[in-house]
């Protein structure tokens, strides 16, 4: 069986493949584009206190990027969710047989953003809801689309908000993300957590992820911070 470690070198391996073969950019109406902000959204508390956000949408270096990135956030955790405890290990989960699908859990303070605004950015610069058990160049069920939520109120603002981006059209195809209650988040191997901010230069990193920081900055600078929070924090 090929080594955690086998299987990052072969996503380098695909991305510099897609930079070589890939000429053109993406089209005006393919690229990222700011979201109408959540009509139904939780108030921000006026106590303090942290809140939760558990949610899939392709590999879990580009999502923890991205949010690691979000003022408000004060930890994103890579790891599988879906499954059972005994089934989640990298390998495992990467049969696509275990029910799991790669995660990340985000640590927020609700008094700086609310889950709404988390959605928000998960919809349009974190991955692609329109896109059924693949995302870009990983395919299988465990790169699929979907919200774990925490509680009625949070599934209440994620079918709300669904149903909000459908009516809306903002999307040229059906979202096809998931809602289902949160079961179990497992945390994924040291060597995932903040791969992105360790693995920059990365062909994989830099055709994948990147840009979708890029975008979060661009299309969202007032939620972006240039100093990522990090899991493993350096000494």
């Amino acid at each position: 069986m090929p080594t955690p470690f086998s299987r990052i070198l072969r996503r380098g391996a695909l991305a510099s493949l897609l930079f070589a073969s890939l000429a053109l950019p993406a089209s005006a109406d393919e690229a990222p584009k700011v979201l109408p902000a959540p009509v139904f959204d939780s108030a921000k508390p006026a106590s303090a206190g942290l809140e939760t956000a558990v949610l899939s949408g392709g590999c879990f270096w580009g999502m923890q990027g991205v949010f690691e990135h979000v003022k408000g956030v004060t930890q994103v955790l890579a790891g599988y969710s879906g499954g059972a405890r005994g089934t989640a290990q990298y390998e495992t989960v990467s049969t696509g047989t275990t029910g799991h699908a790669e995660s990340v859990k985000i640590t927020f303070d609700p008094r700086q953003i609310s889950y709404g605004e988390i959605l928000r950015v998960y919809f349009s610069v974190a991955h692609d809801p329109t896109e059924l058990n693949y995302q870009g160049p990983d395919e299988g069920s465990q790169y699929r689309s979907n919200i774990w939520y925490a509680g009625d109120m949070q599934k209440r603002i994620a079918e709300a908000y669904i149903g909000q981006l459908a009516a809306a059209h903002v999307f040229a195809a059906s979202i096809v993300t998931r809602v289902d209650p949160l079961v179990g988040f497992y945390p994924a191997e040291g060597y995932h957590q903040d791969y992105l901010i360790h693995n920059p230069d990365a062909p994989y990193i830099v055709y994948n992820d990147l840009p979708k920081i890029d975008n979060l900055k661009r299309l969202y600078s007032g939620l972006y911070r240039a100093t990522p929070v990090m899991v493993h924090t350096p000494s």
